[in-house]
């Protein structure tokens, strides 16, 4: 009888989640790639699915040609290495610089190669309160969800801005040699669809992609 109820209750476990099925070993992402949301879908659990999902995605967030965008200063940083922007130029009162230096007087709306000016349209920082250098994933999903921190978008939007913004868009046609973001564009809105419909959970402070 003991060993009936024993074998019972084991089996209860595993029912209800206490014995989760084992996850499939992600595959080694490529270097200057993106995994694929199908990479994914060997994490049974949803929220353990999304929270990987986000850390993929901030492999994009967080690498320079989209972080010197979202500086918390007020500074736009460039380069590899997140150096101050040169010549020296600040954010301003609507994050797209002051009177007489403006974003747009020298970021026209594509790529300048010979002037080696990089060109987006509507080029400017992200607002303060979005800033990302320095934070860590966890930090990032939790302020790109808060509607008070990420320009009072709902989820939806967040999926659309990521896939489809033209200055987000940029980070993977930086031209003249820059350094891509990893991936594609598409890729990472179908990377953020995914974790939103996955739940939209946050990585666990201290994890890294």
């Amino acid at each position: 009888m003991v060993a009936v109820v024993l074998l019972a209750l084991a089996c209860a476990g595993r029912n209800s989640g206490g014995n989760a099925a084992p996850m499939q070993p992600l595959p080694p992402a490529a270097p200057g790639q993106l995994r694929p949301v199908e990479a994914f879908q060997g994490i049974p659990d949803p929220a353990q699915r999304s929270r990987a999902l986000f850390l993929e995605a901030s492999r994009a967030f967080l690498h320079p040609r989209c972080a010197n965008c979202h500086p918390d200063g007020d500074t736009p940083l460039q380069g590899m290495d997140g150096r101050a922007h040169e010549p020296p130029v600040l954010r301003g009162a609507n994050d797209d610089g002051v009177v007489g230096m403006r974003c747009g007087s020298c970021h026209q709306e594509q790529n300048l190669e010979l002037a080696r000016v990089p060109g987006a349209p509507h080029w400017h920082l992200a607002p303060r309160q979005m800033a990302w250098v320095g934070k860590s994933p966890r930090a990032i999903c939790e302020q790109m969800k808060d509607p008070q921190r990420n320009g009072k978008r709902r989820l939806t939007e967040i999926v659309e801005h990521n896939a489809h913004d033209e200055l987000v868009g940029w980070g993977w046609h930086p031209g003249h040699g820059r350094e891509p973001a990893p991936g594609t564009q598409e890729q990472l809105g179908k990377l953020v669809a995914a974790w939103v419909e996955s739940g939209a959970a946050c990585p666990e402070e201290g994890a890294r992609p």
